[in-house]
């Protein structure tokens, strides 16, 4: 039984996960990247820009959805553009992390859900008459130390997320979060503070 066990294990990443890093890495086109991330799902790494990893960096979750069906993208867009992930993230499965400018910092020991969205960009002019033409808006985002972000979060430009605060699933952060607090919604909104002695987490 342990022989068929580990002949299915070879099949698997012979015939399933190898040639998928395979593919991502012939399709990404990012070169100017430092440090080095553990990568448990595939994630394709484009642009001109600079991603930074720092150390104990993991991206992917073995035991979570969309592991082999699904993948991550990053992508620094422009010269100027910069994502930082620092120490001791983990980020699960299919990220969507775009920078066009403003610059993208996920600070030390933050945990991030399946599918989340961070960009810092409009990406297109907003107004009628210059959409597809104009200058988008961009706005940094940055996100604080010990942050916990649920699955399917987007989180747009100009967004600071304080140090230890939750940002509950499916929520859209389009204003700054406080340090130490619940927040959730669509927009997202202050739901708890976590330092209130009297809050039960369930």
């Amino acid at each position: 039984m342990k022989i068929l066990v580990n002949i299915k294990k070879k099949f698997i990443y012979a015939f399933i996960i190898f040639p998928r890093f395979i593919k991502y890495s012939l399709l990404s086109s990012s070169k100017n990247i430092s440090g080095k991330a553990k990568f448990i799902q595939t994630c394709q790494l484009n642009g001109i820009g600079k991603i930074i990893f720092g150390n104990n960096v993991i991206i992917g979750w073995n035991s979570s959805p969309f592991l082999y069906s699904g993948y991550g993208y990053i992508d620094v867009r422009n010269y100027n553009a910069k994502i930082v992930i620092e120490d001791d993230v983990m980020i699960n499965n299919n990220v969507v992390l775009i920078n066009d400018g403003a610059g993208i910092t996920i600070s030390k020991n933050t945990l991030i859900g399946t599918q989340c969205e961070i960009i810092d960009s409009d990406f297109h002019d907003l107004r009628i008459e210059s959409r597809t033409t104009g200058q988008a808006n961009t706005l940094p985002v940055f996100i604080g130390e010990n942050v916990f972000i649920g699955s399917n979060v987007k989180i747009m430009k100009g967004v600071n997320i304080g140090k230890n605060s939750v940002i509950a699933n499916g929520s859209i952060v389009t204003k700054s979060i406080p340090e130490n607090v619940v927040t959730g919604g669509v927009p997202a909104r202050v739901i708890k503070n976590l330092l209130d002695k009297e809050v039960q987490i369930k």
